[in-house]
């Protein structure tokens, strides 16, 4: 496959998010380029969850734009986003416990479905159920998470239900993927397998963005990685520029420094 095209597919520009008065997005932007795998990374406290929150539809912005496919989005719902093709993971399970594994794909399917409620009840429209169905477990197939299709996701362990987070969102056809801590809670072989994922997923002609805490795996997975600090751009580049970057050092050590002395960061 060819290198991450230049193209931005998502954009921020100068978003500003607040709660009362306090400023957690502070005049933010950045560009992801269609086919890269780009990293928003920062120490905690550092704004990188609202801004997800504020490209995703959750929060509108005080001020700024997100701009998808080069169109102004700001404060659409997170439902009309991903019908046009902007998903999201979140870093709680959102899963339907009670659905079986299946189930919970399908559901991602109906995200981009266009047949009706209607034609469902009249049966008008089994072909399209059918291929639905076909891809939902193409998708469990992709995670590896087939034959584990009957099993209600309540059963599922940790690194499986972050598995059917991601083909629940895969399942919706997204051209961009926004993934919300990905790695949490996994040992390294897990962690190792989802980045194989990303990276398939990717390859796949998928755009990704994502918020992670995992340095090592962001190191190793982003084509370009953006970091804030205090709610605002502090450094962006390719991996081994940000991991040797002074400031970014800084801010890092001193979160650390603080959390040590008893501060949030």
């Amino acid at each position: 496959m060819s290198g991450p095209g230049e193209r931005p597919i998502l954009e921020a520009r100068g978003l500003i998010r607040r709660f009362g008065g306090l400023v957690a997005v502070d005049n933010f932007s950045f560009a992801v380029r269609e086919g890269a795998i780009h990293g928003l990374i920062g120490p905690n406290g550092a704004g990188k969850t609202t801004t997800f929150n504020v490209i995703s539809g959750f929060y509108a912005p005080n001020a700024g734009q997100v701009l998808y496919r080069g169109r102004n989005v700001s404060g659409r719902k997170t439902s009309a986003l991903a019908a046009m093709g902007l998903v999201r993971t979140f870093q709680g399970s959102t899963l339907f416990q009670e659905l079986s594994v299946l189930d919970n794909v399908r559901v991602g399917r109906h995200l981009t479905a266009r047949a009706g409620f209607l034609a469902r009840l009249l049966g008008a429209d089994r072909p399209s159920e059918r291929a639905a169905d076909a891809k939902a477990r193409e998708t469990l197939a992709f995670f590896g998470l087939e034959e584990l299709a009957g099993e209600p996701a309540s059963n599922l362990s940790h690194g499986h239900q972050r598995m059917l987070g991601m083909a629940v969102a895969l399942s919706a056809e997204p051209r961009v993927l926004l993934l919300d801590e990905p790695f949490t809670g996994m040992n390294p072989q897990e962690t190792r397998r989802m980045m194989s994922l990303v990276r398939r997923i990717r390859d796949g002609g998928v755009t990704v963005m994502l918020v992670e805490h995992d340095m090592q795996a962001v190191m190793n997975l982003c084509d370009t990685i953006t970091v804030m600090n205090f709610g605002a751009l502090l450094v962006e580049g390719a991996p081994e520029e940000v991991q040797n970057d002074p400031a970014v050092i800084e801010a890092y050590l001193g979160a650390a420094a603080d959390d040590g002395a008893g501060h949030a960061a």
